[in-house]
Formats: C-alpha cells, sequence, structure tokens
C-alpha cells in the first residue's frame, strides 16, 4: 500500500529547520545535530504537547485546530502569505486525483499579448508559456510558446545568464511556483517538474525543500541582455479571468530613461527582423 502523501508534516518539518534556535530566544548549549529548531521546541513555544505534535509530523493527525496553525505560524515566523499557505495545507478538504488538462489561451487574451508594445506572454500555473509576442521572445528565446519558467531557469545556461542574481530570481521563481500550485502538489505536471528539476539541479531541489512561498506579482527585474546590455524593467502580472490560474505577464521601462531607450532598440530590431 503507497503511503498517502503528507503536505502538512513536510511543511512543518521544512519550516522548523529554516528558524535558528537564537530567533526563537531558546539559549544554545553544546553541539546541535539538527538545523533549526527541534520538535520539542517547537511544541514547547507553541503550547502543545511534543507527542501531539510529532503525530502532525508524522502525518496521523492531519486537522490540527485553528489556534494550533495560529500558535505553529507564530513559532516558524511565517509571513502572511506562508501562513495563508499552513492553513490551506491543514484544510479538511477531499482528495482526488487530477487529470491533466490542456491550457488554452482565450483567443482574445492571445490578441491582446501580439498587440502589446512590450515583451508579454501568458503563463500557465505550472508557469508554462502558453503564449508570447515577438518581443517577449528578444528578451529571451525561450520566452516562446511551449516553454517552461522552471525549465529555463535551472537548466538553461543561457537563460541564467539573462540574471546578474540568477539564484534570487531562481528563488523566487519556485516560491511563486509553490503558491500557484497551492496544495495540489500531487497534481500530475506538478510531480512531473519537480521530480525532473530534483533530479537536475542541487538548486531547485535545495528551494523546493524550504516550502517559500510568494505571490506572483509585481516586481523590477534586471536582465543582463546580450544585444543591448543591462535593461531594468518594472514586471507585472495579472490573473486572466475565467481561466485556471493563467496569468498575463509583461514587461515594461520607466518613460525617459534609458531602459526605455534600450527596449525601443531591441523593439526596432524585432520588427526588422
Amino acid at each position: 500500500m503507497n503511503e498517502q502523501p503528507n503536505p502538512l508534516g513536510e511543511f512543518l518539518r521544512a519550516r522548523r529547520e529554516l528558524v535558528t534556535p537564537e530567533e526563537a530566544g531558546i539559549p544554545v548549549r553544546g553541539v546541535r545535530r539538527v538545523p533549526g529548531l527541534r520538535r520539542e521546541e517547537v511544541a514547547m513555544l507553541a503550547g502543545i504537547s511534543a507527542d501531539y505534535y510529532l503525530r502532525l509530523e508524522r502525518g496521523r493527525d492531519r486537522r490540527p485546530s485553528l489556534q494550533v496553525l495560529e500558535s505553529l505560524a507564530g513559532v516558524l515566523r511565517l509571513d502572511d502569505d506562508t501562513r495563508a499557505h499552513l492553513f490551506g495545507l491543514a484544510a479538511d478538504r477531499p482528495r482526488r486525483t487530477r487529470r491533466r488538462r490542456r491550457e488554452t489561451v482565450p483567443p482574445s487574451t492571445a490578441r491582446f499579448v501580439e498587440l502589446l508594445p512590450v515583451p508579454a506572454f501568458v503563463e500557465g500555473r505550472h508557469l508554462d508559456v502558453l503564449t508570447a509576442n515577438p518581443l517577449a521572445a528578444a528578451l529571451s528565446p525561450r520566452l516562446v510558446t511551449g516553454g517552461n519558467r522552471l525549465r529555463d531557469v535551472f537548466l538553461d545556461p543561457a537563460e541564467q545568464g539573462l540574471f546578474p542574481d540568477w539564484e534570487g530570481a531562481a528563488a523566487a521563481l519556485v516560491a511563486g511556483f509553490r503558491e500557484a500550485v497551492g496544495t495540489n502538489t500531487d497534481d500530475p505536471r506538478c510531480v512531473e517538474l519537480v521530480g525532473e528539476l530534483s533530479l537536475a539541479s542541487p538548486l531547485f531541489r535545495r528551494l523546493w525543500a524550504r516550502h517559500d512561498v510568494r505571490p506572483r506579482g509585481s516586481a523590477t527585474v534586471l536582465f543582463r541582455h546580450p544585444q543591448v546590455g543591462d535593461l531594468t524593467l518594472s514586471r507585472e502580472k495579472l490573473h486572466i479571468t475565467d481561466t485556471d490560474g493563467m496569468m498575463l505577464v509583461a514587461f515594461h521601462p520607466l518613460p525617459g530613461t534609458p531602459d526605455a531607450e534600450r527596449l525601443a532598440l531591441l523593439r526596432s530590431a524585432t520588427a526588422g527582423r
């Protein structure tokens, strides 16, 4: 018999390993054999028994009370997004196997992306590139229909070279992926991606094990473009209504800046081709 997945226990174990005793106000004496907090320390700080906390980590109890969750979130120093993820993991919902469904971009959205005068594409909930305009492909040749942002950033050296802070960009991407898939980490597409990247990339393996969660949202991104040089662009991510987690992603510069001039050069080269 296959062992049932235990996402709540995996999350608790990963997050307690990220909290140092000093952060929790626990005196350190001698050599500690485990990173972060011990199980009994988390239990003590949360005001629950060590045996009950052990049952939570091992999946023998999967329905902690709201009060217990709030206490654990405080001990583990979770921010609002990661706290919400914890509550989602503990929600009492029946699990069902999802069949992979083809993600289809609404035709009006695809036309809109094509008309935008800035690099733009649509990404699915597993960070697949579902459609992209030519300027997006000029920004990165990997931003084309059929690509996957996780695979590209972790496995393609040319994509990594676009980001001066490649590891920071990779960490943000993994945290956004966790937020996108939520509690559905047993989704076949998620299992496929996580399995492939865990085998191929030690960095992905380490970041995935942290259970960081961050919404896919606006940010400022620095690109080191091989044709036009450093390019600082604002990134907007907008949910596409009536879809299962699709987002419109667009990059734009501040008007009147060198970045706007460099993007105009890229646009001209794209139009010429």
